[in-house]
């Protein structure tokens, strides 16, 4: 029976850290099935989600103390269990662009989690525009809509109250 196990892991940005990890899951027999990595600053960050037979996650489980001391990194793992389909979802993306301002993550969450609209994933980035040098902020949500919400009339709300906020954004379904 496949096991999955989270790993979340952060530490200095070192050029063989992303080698060693996958070598460390590989060796234990073990798979990579998603992950996220990122520099954050001078950091490096990982979100990785392994699978394998049970004795394998537990032999990548025991292999992390080392993994951990020999590349810097702090590491926190915990099994997890497969995400049950959910046909009554619609998958959607959300974009965003616009001036950085505070606020902004809290204030599209709280749009969508107040309707009961699953948020997947989220990654943003800060940048400075290219003509004014002027503080940007950009977003990207991927969604989960019930079946139940009328389309229509949420995109409607979503642009008003984007319009409100300044914020020039896209609402349109994942494809594929």
């Amino acid at each position: 029976m496949k096991q999955l196990l989270v790993v979340s892991a952060i530490g200095e940005n070192r050029p063989d850290t992303l080698l060693a990890f996958s070598k460390a899951v590989s060796d234990c027999g073990c798979s990579i099935a998603e992950s996220r990595m990122h520099l954050l600053g001078t950091d490096f960050a990982l979100q990785a989600l392994i699978t394998g037979a049970w004795n394998m996650v537990a032999k990548f489980e025991a292999a992390l103390p080392r993994l951990e001391k020999d590349l810097g990194l702090k590491i926190h793992a915990h099994r997890t269990a497969e995400r049950p389909a959910r046909d009554e979802l619609v998958p959607y993306s959300v974009d965003v662009v616009c001036a950085d301002q505070p606020g902004i993550v809290f204030n599209l969450t709280d749009f969508f989690s107040s309707r009961s609209i699953g948020i997947e994933e989220v990654q943003t980035h800060t940048y400075l525009a290219v003509h004014t040098g002027a503080p940007m902020f950009s977003l990207y949500m991927a969604l989960s809509v019930p079946g139940s919400i009328h389309i229509p009339m949420l995109r409607e709300e979503f642009l008003d109250f984007c319009d409100h906020l300044n914020l020039d954004a896209i609402l349109e379904p994942i494809k594929g």
